[in-house]
Parts: structure tokens; C-alpha cells; sequence
């Protein structure tokens, strides 16, 4: 399937990239000092902590509308409620301690606080965690969608990579946030245009209520609730996600970085509004049986916007999507170059193996699609798997019920990270059909009863030698 594009919309589209090259390039190579390449100088104002923190945390649109489409209000579940409850929790515990912390990264930090081989260990985990590839998949297929599907999905996800690869090795951290600001603008925009046509086409709310099926009014989504659960302790990567630590280090004082956080989480809840409802028309007016569900918003955008809007309403998706790739990119390159490489590349200028580990960050990233070529499949993997053995390290620098000796860092680090992910192939090799849960127990679950027994010893070590 492909989209009916004009020139006008296709205008809009190159003018967006061309912006986005001159906001990098205005700045240019000059010669910067870690704290600004990394944290902006760690003056970021509030309006654009907001705004970089909004548009980063909501870069899986097509996932959403692929979960909406499907499953219905049950977004607002599995993937609304426990972030917005993480995120406050983030921003009362965790967001001000971050900004007084010296580190610049969660390495940086683990290794100042328990040892610097935990830090370094811990820095390929997050590498992962980080991983842009679900945001490379979805620009790969939305611009194999608008294109007419030419050229395999694959090849335009490798441009679009690559493109981001080279503004943000040239701006750094003061390049996400000037992009962000326009993005976040462009998020909200496009997603009120594309209610307002779908409720001329179909009717109002009410309407649409009345004329879904039940299953797409279950707040569970027909799920059972042990995988809800998961999503719960998935929404956990808020606390050890690198993008909320670096926007919480950048801010320009605590209460920022606190406030900054309850402001996004009202906006959040405004965006997820508008995009459950989009969902829950694109099924509507498309029907059920769409070939690609991941491509519902673009579908009913193509469908019921006319030219100019329909341009309007796909900028608003590369918006969303780029702001989270760049800075997804940013930091899984300075995780993997600064805090991993830099320690065999003593010599080497760190700023410079920032930018190199963003290209193999790239390039991770269109591995990892080959194997995983679902967003949510992407996020449900990758947060089953490194989420457990990062949690209680994390917190331990910050939150005192949690610390651990060094020694049972790396335990957990490597542990529970194993557990889960030997427990991930089990359920691929042994489960019939789509599902990753051996002996009906999703890989979430070992790796953190491993992390909380790891927990339980170590604090009992703790309060020995204390």
C-alpha cells in the first residue's frame, strides 16, 4: 500500500530535513567542552526541558497506533498509566538528585559510586536499552509507505539513519534540543488536524463509542494480566532510561529538573488523548484486517486528509519519531564511545569516540530490526532483557534502601541480564506461537526475582559490614 503524496506535501517534508541540517550546521565542529557537547552546558530552561522531554519519551507513534488500532483504550493501560505513575515517582526520588550529581552519564555515575569496572560493564547494557532501532523501523516504513514501497523498507530506514547520524555528530546534545522544541510543536499539531477530519468523516465521539466493538472498550485489551503486569515493570525503564538522567542532569537547577517532569506527564496525557482516539478512528473507517497495523495513522491520514493537511499530518510523525531516533542515537553513541570505548582509547578525544559510536549505534540498530521487525516486539525484548539487571544499581546511587556493595553490582549487572535473556530464547525456541513466555512465564520476570534476591543478600551484606 502507498501513499497519494503531492508536491505541496512532499514540499513540506524536504523543508523539515532542511532545517533540520541548518540548525546542526549553524553551530558546527567547534571545539566544546564535555559538559556542553553532553548536558548543554547543564543550562537547559524549563519550556525546553519540557519540550525535549515530551517529544523524546513519545517517539514510538507507529507502535501506538499500532497497539490503538488493535487493542483500543487498553493503550491508555499498558502503555499510558505505569509511565505516567514512574515518571512522577522519577521526579520526586530521583530527578533533583540527578542535577546536584557531578556525573554526566549512568556509567559515569556507577562507577563513581560502586567501581569503575561497574560502570564500564555497565555501560553496554544501556548501549542497548538505548537502541534508536524500533525509530529506525518506523521511518523505514513510513517512508517506504510514502514512497509507493519501491525499495525495500531497509533501505530507506539505512538513509534516514545515516541522515540523523550526521546533524547530531555535528551539534551534539545542543542539536537535540533546538529540534526538539520545533518537534514537540509539530507532535501535537498534526494529531489535532487528523481528529478533527476523522470526526467530519465519521461523527463525533459518541458516535465512534457506539459503533466499536467491545473488546475495543476493555480497558484490558483482551490481555491477560500477567503480560499487563509486565508492562508495568517495563514502565521501570523510566528510572534507569538515559534520556530522563541526561535531561535531569542538563536542567538548569533541581526544582527544573522536578517540575520539568510533572509538566511533560500532563502533556503526555494530552497526546495520549489524541492519539488512542486516532486509533480507535483509523479502525473505524478502515475496518478491521489492516495488512500492516503499524501503519494505521498513516493509512487513515492518506485516506480522509487533503493535500497540504495530509502533508502537515506526516511531518507531525517524522517529527515525533526523529526527536526520539536523534536523541536515542545521541545516547547510545556517548554510552558506547565516552563510557565504554574511552577506557581502551585512553588518548583518543572523548567527544570524537561519542560520534563514532553514534554511527555504530546506526548501524546496531538495522541489525536489530532484521531480527525483531516489530516496534512493540522491540520495546518488549530489549526492556525484558536489560531492565532487571540495571534496576537496583541505578538506584542504589541515589535512593539508600537500595544500595549494594560494589561486588553484587556486576553480579546483578550480568546476572540478571543473563537469566533473562537465556530465558527470552527458552520461551522463542519451546513456546508454540507468538510468545516469548517459557512455561507461561514472560523473561521479565526471572531476571527481576534475581535482581530483588541479589537485592536482599547484598543488603544484608551492606548492614554486616556497616
Amino acid at each position: 500500500m502507498s501513499s497519494e503524496f503531492s508536491l505541496l506535501d512532499w514540499s513540506f517534508v524536504a523543508a523539515y530535513f532542511v532545517f533540520l541540517i541548518w540548525l546542526s550546521w549553524k553551530k558546527g565542529w567547534k571545539a566544546e567542552s564535555e559538559e556542553d557537547f553532553l548536558l548543554s552546558g547543564r543550562k537547559v530552561t524549563l519550556p525546553a526541558f519540557i519540550a525535549t522531554l515530551v517529544s523524546t519519551w513519545y517517539g514510538g507513534i507507529l507502535g501506538i497506533g499500532e497497539w490503538s488500532y488493535q487493542f483500543g483504550i487498553s493503550q491508555w493501560l499498558i502503555l499510558g498509566i505505569p509511565f505516567y505513575v514512574f515518571s512522577a515517582l522519577f521526579a520526586v526520588f530521583l530527578a533533583g538528585k540527578i542535577r546536584m550529581n557531578k556525573a554526566l552519564t549512568i556509567p559515569e555515575a556507577i562507577a563513581n559510586y560502586y567501581s569503575k569496572r561497574a560502570g564500564r560493564i555497565s555501560a553496554l547494557p544501556i548501549f542497548i536499552l538505548v537502541s534508536p532501532a524500533p525509530y529506525i523501523l518506523m521511518l523505514g516504513l513510513l517512508f517506504q509507505f510514502l514512497t509507493g514501497g519501491d525499495a525495500p523498507f531497509l533501505f530507506y530506514a539505512s538513509l534516514v539513519a545515516l541522515f540523523s547520524v550526521l546533524y547530531i555528530t555535528i551539534g551534539g546534545f545542543g542539536a537535540v534540543l533546538r529540534t526538539d522544541i520545533l518537534q514537540v510543536i509539530l507532535m501535537f499539531s498534526g494529531f489535532i488536524i487528523l481528529l478533527i477530519f476523522a470526526i467530519l468523516e465519521f461523527g463525533g465521539f459518541g458516535t465512534l463509542l457506539n459503533d466499536l466493538p467491545a473488546g475495543h472498550l476493555d480497558i484490558t485489551g483482551g490481555n491477560s494480566w500477567q503480560y499487563i503486569l509486565v508492562w508495568f515493570f517495563i514502565a521501570l525503564w523510566t528510572f534507569v532510561d538515559p534520556s530522563f538522567h541526561q535531561r535531569a542532569a542538563a536542567a538548569e537547577s533541581p526544582q527544573t529538573a522536578r517540575k520539568g517532569v510533572f509538566y511533560s506527564i500532563a502533556f503526555w496525557m494530552g497526546f495520549d488523548f489524541l492519539t488512542c482516539f486516532a486509533g480507535l478512528y483509523a479502525f473505524a473507517i478502515l475496518g478491521p484486517g489492516l495488512e500492516q497495523p503499524v501503519l494505521a495513522y498513516p493509512i487513515l491520514a492518506d485516506q480522509i486528509l487533503p493535500i497540504g493537511f495530509k502533508g502537515l499530518f506526516f511531518l507531525s510523525l517524522l517529527a515525533t519519531i526523529m526527536s526520539t531516533l536523534d536523541s536515542y542515537l545521541f545516547i547510545s553513541g556517548q554510552t558506547l564511545g565516552r563510557d565504554y570505548l574511552l577506557k581502551y582509547f585512553p588518548g583518543a578525544n572523548p567527544n570524537m569516540l561519542t560520534r563514532i559510536s553514534i554511527l555504530i549505534s546506526a548501524v546496531l540498530g538495522i541489525i536489530l530490526i532484521l531480527i525483531y521487525p516489530s516496534v512493540i516486539d522491540l520495546w518488549y525484548v530489549i526492556g525484558s532483557i536489560f531492565i532487571p539487571g540495571l534496576l537496583v544499581p541505578v538506584l542504589g546511587i541515589y535512593l539508600k534502601p537500595f544500595r549494594i556493595p560494589a561486588s553484587y553490582v556486576l553480579y546483578s549487572i550480568i546476572g540478571c541480564t543473563a537469566v533473562s535473556l537465556s530465558w527470552l530464547l527458552l520461551g522463542t525456541a519451546f513456546t508454540p506461537g507468538d510468545t516469548y513466555a517459557f512455561y507461561g512465564v514472560e523473561p521479565f520476570y526471572p531476571g527481576l526475582f534475581v535482581a530483588i534476591a541479589l537485592w536482599a543478600v547484598g543488603r544484608g551484606q551492606k548492614k554486616s559490614a556497616d
